[in-house]
């Protein structure tokens, strides 16, 4: 089983950091030194128990607040399966970082306080998994021991969430009675909760079907540097270099390269690891082909009769990460597409999304931090992509203030409305 990559989302002080550290401990996926490290630090503070969430509060200032506020990650493995875990911030201020620690997850755990049940980060956090594209979802209820593992609170938790995720486009969801503290059904069965008939987190986690994810039909190669290596032994090597962000790639294969609309015929595939016959979604590797076409950084390779939609025109929602400077429709924006790189400029805010209710405003003149909207761009050079919801690596881009360097904003494209 291939590598999955979880984020944890969910309110301030739901238990995300305490779940991970129980997932790392129970799992004995810590260095003696660092539960060492963690005692002693809970102790210097004054706490009765291993404070287990330090494995993943780097940082000072997290530590002496009690809240996550950078996405931190981390890394374990079970016999069955790899894991990259990034525990994302609670807090409404930091919603910019809970969206580039899920953007490219696998699935997404929401953690819910059973004592407090769904509450707006609950809903907000929801929507942006949706958003997303995030394909599985965990409803992990914690803190079942503060309510005395009660199986009602419980079904009252799962009856409010799936009326508002009614209205969400959640693919896979699955709900868990958990205590992360205690350690209740996260790599163990509990039995305060013999009324469960579920799976462990860690069993859920383990064993979650991942292949179909994939897009593994609509072929997608962003050239990213063309490998010319002027060696005597290599006269005539001409390699493209690139992740496969969609599709199989094989030997043998037709394929056009965009802009050009030039077709050829891929003679082989160069890894690290040495020759292949064939390429899958995610895999770093360099195409040969058998014509000597001009092909350059930001082209795209495809099949001749599949191919991505190429416009200067786009649709997208866009979440708006800039603290210092709002969205300024008519601003130019330099915009970073798979490999390609372009000049934008947003024309028109169609909708801002209330995040905690779903409901559409109109008639606004921007967004800022952490707003999320509905807009039109023009780019002075075509992309190639698809539908965010069909390919999120092609359906993605970011938009960079050309003044100042920094990321203004993350979006996914989407198909014009009609």
């Amino acid at each position: 089983m291939k590598r999955l990559r979880f984020a944890t989302v969910g309110s301030v002080d739901d238990g995300k950091s305490t779940l991970i550290g129980r997932l790392l401990y129970d799992s004995k996926s810590i260095f003696e030194d660092q539960l060492e490290h963690i005692e002693a630090v809970s102790k210097r503070r004054g706490d009765d128990y291993v404070d287990l969430s330090l494995l993943t509060d780097g940082l000072r200032a997290e530590r002496e607040q009690g809240i996550t506020i950078d996405v931190a990650y981390r890394y374990f493995a079970t016999p069955k399966r790899s894991f990259i875990i990034a525990d994302c911030p609670g807090h409404i201020q930091y919603t910019r970082n809970m969206i580039t620690g899920a953007s490219n997850v696998d699935l997404a755990i929401v953690l819910v306080d059973a004592r407090t049940g769904v509450v707006e980060q609950t809903r907000r956090h929801s929507l942006l998994v949706s958003l997303l594209g995030v394909p599985h979802l965990v409803i992990c209820v914690n803190k079942m021991d503060l309510v005395g593992y009660d199986q009602r609170r419980f079904d009252e938790i799962r009856t409010e969430f799936e009326e508002f995720a009614s209205r969400l486009e959640l693919q896979d969801v699955t709900f868990l009675p958990i205590s992360a503290l205690a350690g209740d059904n996260v790599v163990a069965r509990s039995n305060n909760m013999d009324w469960f008939e579920g799976p462990t987190l860690l069993h859920h986690l383990e064993n979650v079907y991942t292949a179909s994810d994939l897009n593994r039909i609509d072929v997608r190669f962003p050239v990213q540097y063309v490998i010319r290596p002027q060696r005597a032994e290599y006269p005539d090597y001409r390699g493209y270099a690139g992740r496969v962000a969609g599709g199989v790639l094989r030997v043998g294969d037709d394929v056009m390269v965009l802009p050009s609309g030039l077709t050829t015929t891929i003679t082989g595939i160069d890894s690290p690891l040495g020759p292949r016959e064939s390429a899958e979604p995610g895999e770093a590797v360099t195409l040969l082909l058998a014509d000597d076409l001009s092909i350059t950084r930001g082209d795209m390779i495809c099949r001749p009769n599949n191919r991505p939609r190429a416009s200067q025109e786009l649709e997208a929602m866009l979440c708006w990460m800039d603290d210092a400077a709002p969205l300024q429709p008519g601003k130019i924006y330099s915009i970073k597409h798979t490999t390609r790189l372009a000049r934008a400029k947003v024309n028109q805010v169609m909708y801002r999304l209330n995040i905690s209710n779903l409901h559409r405003e109109t008639n606004v003149n921007g967004l800022a931090m952490n707003e999320i909207g509905r807009v039109t761009l023009h780019t002075t050079t075509p992309l190639f992509f698809d539908d965010y919801h069909q390919n999120r690596v092609t359906g993605c881009f970011i938009l960079v203030d050309e003044a100042t360097g920094q990321t203004a904003a993350a979006g996914m494209l989407l198909s014009p409305r009609t």
